[in-house]
C-alpha cells in the first residue's frame, strides 16, 4: 500500500482528497492535518508520500517542506496549490519538492499521480508546468551549466524538454518511440551529464536554459 498525509488548512479538500484516495486499492490515506502538526504527523505515520499544501495560514507550506525534507528518512511531497501559476512553486521546487498538483485535479487522475510520486516520478502537468515557467522566468544558465547542456546529445535534449513538460517515462517513450530500457538509460545519461540528483532539478535547468519554448512542448493530451 502506498501511505499518504494530506496537509491542506482546508477541510474539505482534506476530505475530498481522502475519499478519492482511498477508493484506489493500493493507496491508503493515513493521516490528514491542517498545517502545524504537520512534521509529527509524519514523523508517526512515516508515509510514502505527502500531498502538502503550498498556502496555509497558520504555517505556510515552504517551511512545513524544509522540516520535512530535514528528515533522515524524508517521504516524497509534492505541493498542492490552486492556481498554476503561484510564485512559490518554483521555490518549492528548488527546496526539494517531487512536483505540484492543482487542487481542481481530475479525481480519476489524482490515484496515478500519487502513484507516479511513490515510484520516484516527477509530477508536473503539461500545461501546467508551462504556466510556472512563463510566470517566473529564471536567471540564464552560466557558462558551466551551459557546457553540461552541450554534453547532451539532440535525443537528450529532447528527452530533457520533455520531462521538463512533466511527462513520464513511459509517456516521453510512447511520445518518440523509445522502449523502458532505453527510456531509463536516457534519463540517467542525462542526470549524469547535468550534474543534477533529480528528474526535478534537470527540468529547472531545461526551464533556464529556454529548452521549454512554445515550439519545443506540444501538448500530452493528459
Amino acid at each position: 500500500m502506498i501511505r499518504v498525509v494530506v496537509v491542506d488548512d482546508e477541510a474539505l479538500v482534506r476530505s475530498g482528497f481522502r475519499l478519492i484516495l482511498n477508493a484506489a486499492d493500493d493507496i491508503e490515506v493515513v493521516a490528514t492535518t491542517a498545517g502545524p502538526e504537520t512534521f509529527d504527523t509524519v514523523r508517526r505515520e512515516e508515509p510514502d508520500v505527502v500531498l502538502l499544501d503550498i498556502r496555509m495560514p497558520e504555517i505556510d507550506g515552504l517551511t512545513v517542506l524544509r522540516q520535512l525534507r530535514a528528515l533522515s528518512q524524508p517521504p516524497v511531497v509534492a505541493v498542492l496549490t490552486t492556481f498554476d501559476s503561484d510564485e512559490y512553486i518554483l521555490t518549492a521546487l528548488r527546496s526539494g519538492a517531487a512536483g505540484f498538483l492543482l487542487k481542481d485535479t481530475e479525481p480519476e487522475q489524482l490515484a496515478q499521480l500519487v502513484r507516479t510520486l511513490a515510484a520516484g516520478g516527477v509530477v508536473m502537468s503539461p500545461n501546467a508546468s508551462r504556466a510556472v515557467w512563463q510566470s517566473h522566468p529564471g536567471a540564464a544558465v552560466d557558462d558551466e551549466e551551459a557546457a553540461r547542456l552541450g554534453r547532451l546529445s539532440e535525443r537528450e535534449q529532447e528527452v530533457l524538454a520533455l520531462i521538463a513538460e512533466g511527462l513520464s517515462n513511459a509517456e516521453i517513450g510512447g511520445r518518440i518511440h523509445l522502449s523502458a530500457g532505453t527510456m531509463e538509460d536516457h534519463v540517467s545519461a542525462i542526470l549524469t551529464k547535468l550534474r543534477v540528483g533529480s528528474r526535478v532539478q534537470a527540468a529547472l535547468l531545461a526551464q533556464r536554459a529556454g529548452l521549454l519554448a512554445t515550439e519545443r512542448c506540444p501538448e500530452s493530451g493528459r
